[in-house]
C-alpha cells in the first residue's frame, strides 16, 4: 500500500528514530533482503485494481506499453531519492525533503504524506466492504441453501452493517495503542496475499471452462484517444508505490553505494512488473469488458482458490491498517505535542492520551464514512494515484533540481540532471492534476 498499502511502511517508522547515515548502528540489510522489502513495500492491495485497469487502458498491449514507460520513471525517482538520502544524511522521505528542498516544501511533503496514508485507509476498508459483501452472501447462502439474490435486505444483513461492527470492535482497538507491537508477525502477509491472487488468477484462467473465458484482442479497438491509456496511470503509481519507503530502506543498507542502489531499484520494479502484469493480462483475458474494478468481485462467492485470497487480503488489511493509521496519526500529533510543550512547558500523559483517542477515532469513523459511500475500488485509487505523483515523480524531481544548485559536479552533468529534474516534475505534475480531476469527476457523478 502499499502500501503503503504496505507492510514494510512500518520501517518507516523505525527510520526516523536513527542516527544520520554515517553514525547508525544495528543490522543492515544486504541486497537480498533489501529486494524483498522493496517488494513487500511495493505489492499490496493496488493487485486488485490492474485487471480493470488493463481494460479502461484500452488492452494488454496499451497498458503493458505505459507500464514499461512509467517504469523508467519509477526506477528513476527510487535513484534519485537514494542519492538525495545519500547527500543530505536523512533517512525518512519527510526529512530528506525538508533537508534537500527547504522547510516550505518539506511541510508540503508532510501534508501529501498524512493524507495519502488517509485515503489509503479509505482503500484498505472499500476492500474489506467489497469482500464482505460476497462472504455475508455466500454464509447465507451456505446456512439457508438458498441462492444469494434471495439474501433479504435488512441493515443487519448489509455488509456495510458488518464493516461498521469490524472497525468498532476490531480495528479501532488495535489502532489505540501508542506503539503496535503485532507489526513483526504480519510483515509479510500483504506480500502473500498478493503473491497468491496473481498464481489464483493464473490458474483459473487455465482451468475456468472455455465458454467462461473471455477471447480477448492484445489491444481493443475502442481505444480512441490518449486518455484511455492515461487512465491506467493512476493504478500504476498506486501498484508500484514504494517510494516512501525507499529511503528508509536505503538508509539501513550495508552497501550504500549508489550504484548497488540502482541495481536494487531495477530489480525490484522488474519483479513487480511481472507480478503486476501477469495479474492484470490474466484477470483481462479471463472477463474482458465484464472485469470489475476488484478483481476478485469477478468471481463466484463458492470458489475455494478465491475466498482463500479473500481471507488473505481481508485480515492483511484488518492488521495493516493501525499501522497506516499510527503513522498518519504521529504527523497530524507531533505538532500538537509540541504545541503544548511551548505553552505548558510539559506534555502531560493525560494530554498525550486524549489527544491520540481523539485522532485515532476521528480517523476510522472519517475514512469509515468515506468507504461507505464510494461506489469501488477505482474511485479511491484514481485519488491516491494522483497524490502518489508527488512521491513518485515530483518531490524526487525537486530533490534533483534542488540538490544539482548545490552539489560539486560537472556543468554538463548539472545541465542534464536538472533538466531531468523538470521533466519528471512536469511529468508528476501532469499526472497529479489529470488523475485528480478524473478522480473528482468521477466522485461527484460528473463522468
Amino acid at each position: 500500500m502499499e502500501e503503503l498499502a504496505r507492510e514494510s511502511i512500518s520501517l518507516l517508522a523505525s527510520a526516523s528514530a536513527k542516527p544520520p547515515l554515517d553514525v547508525a548502528v544495528g543490522p543492515r540489510l544486504g541486497s537480498v533482503g533489501a529486494v524483498f522489502i522493496m517488494l513487500k513495500s511495493a505489492l499490496g492491495a493496488g493487485l486488485l485494481n490492474f485487471p480493470w485497469a488493463f481494460e479502461r487502458a484500452g488492452g494488454i498491449r496499451s497498458a503493458v506499453t505505459v507500464e514499461l514507460v512509467s517504469l523508467v520513471f519509477l526506477i528513476s525517482g527510487l535513484i534519485i531519492l537514494g542519492y538525495s538520502s545519500s547527500i543530505s544524511g536523512q533517512c525518512t522521505y519527510q526529512a530528506v525533503v525538508k533537508e534537500v528542498c527547504g522547510p516550505a516544501i518539506g511541510q508540503l511533503c508532510e501534508i501529501c504524506y498524512v493524507f495519502n496514508l488517509f485515503m489509503i485507509s479509505v482503500a484498505f476498508l472499500v476492500i474489506v466492504d467489497d469482500q464482505l459483501e460476497e462472504l455475508c452472501g455466500s454464509v447465507y447462502e451456505l446456512v439457508t441453501g438458498l441462492p444469494q439474490s434471495d439474501l433479504p435486505h435488512h441493515f443487519y444483513t448489509d455488509q456495510r452493517f458488518a464493516l461498521v461492527l469490524l472497525c468498532v470492535f476490531l480495528i479501532l482497538p488495535l489502532s489505540m495503542p501508542k506503539e503496535i507491537g503485532f507489526q513483526k508477525y504480519i510483515s509479510g502477509l500483504g506480500t502473500l496475499a498478493a503473491t497468491y491472487l496473481a498464481i489464483a488468477i493464473i490458474i483459473k484462467y487455465h482451468t475456468m471452462p472455455s465458454v467462461m473465458v473471455h477471447v480477448t484482442p492484445l489491444y481493443s479497438s475502442g481505444i480512441s484517444s490518449w486518455a484511455s491509456m492515461f487512465s491506467v496511470i493512476p493504478t500504476i503509481c498506486f501498484g508500484f508505490q514504494c517510494h516512501e519507503a525507499s529511503i528508509a530502506i536505503y538508509s539501513s543498507m550495508e552497501n550504500q553505494r549508489l550504484s548497488h542502489w540502482v541495481l536494487i531499484s531495477v530489480v525490484s520494479m522488474i519483479f513487480c512488473l511481472i507480478i503486476y502484469s501477469l495479474t492484470g493480462v490474466y484477470g483481462y483475458l479471463t472477463f474482458g469488458k465484464d472485469v470489475k474494478a476488484d478483481i476478485l468481485m469477478s468471481y463466484t462467492g463458492d470458489d475455494i482458490l478465491i475466498l482463500i485470497a479473500r481471507l488473505l487480503f481481508g485480515i492483511s488489511i484488518i492488521t495493516i491498517y493501525p499501522i497506516i493509521l499510527l503513522l498518519g496519526r504521529s504527523v497530524i500529533q507531533d505538532p500538537l505535542l509540541s504545541w503544548r510543550r511551548k505553552r505548558h512547558g510539559v506534555v502531560t500523559a493525560d494530554f498525550e492520551n486524549r489527544s491520540r483517542y481523539v485522532l485515532t477515532v476521528l480517523w476510522i469513523a472519517v475514512t469509515l464514512l468515506i468507504a461507505i459511500f464510494v461506489p469501488d475500488i477505482s474511485k479511491v485509487i484514481s485519488v491516491i494515484g494522483g497524490i502518489s505523483a508527488f512521491f513518485i515523480f515530483i518531490f524526487p524531481g525537486l530533490c534533483l533540481i534542488f540538490a544539482m544548485q548545490s552539489v560539486p559536479v560537472s556543468c554538463k552533468t548539472r545541465v542534464v540532471l536538472t533538466v531531468w529534474g523538470v521533466v519528471t516534475l512536469i511529468s508528476g505534475a501532469f499526472i497529479f492534476g489529470q488523475s485528480t480531476t478524473i478522480a473528482v469527476m468521477q466522485l461527484l457523478g460528473k463522468i
